[in-house]
């Protein structure tokens, strides 16, 4: 269930982002890894595992599989 009261810090705003970019291009996205974020918001490794975690308690994407994360739902859009 989506934490829609869920305030995201900034860091996972970018998160966020980063895991629509392509959708509106009908490219693949959706997806990403904690790797990918790091090399694409500049955040210190460990860090963007935390932010992943707590996107993921907040219900706005889930952990396919280890090291592996998918897109749910951005309650921003509403």
């Amino acid at each position: 269930m989506v934490n829609e009261s869920y305030e995201p810090s900034p860091a996972e705003e970018e998160i966020m982002d980063l895991l629509q970019e392509g959708r509106n291009a009908g490219e693949p996205w959706g997806y990403t890894t904690p790797a990918h974020v790091r090399e694409h918001i500049g955040i210190e490794e460990g860090n963007e595992s935390f932010h992943l975690r707590q996107l993921t308690s907040a219900g706005w994407i889930e952990k396919v599989s280890r090291g592996f994360y998918r897109f749910v739902e951005d309650p921003r859009e509403v």
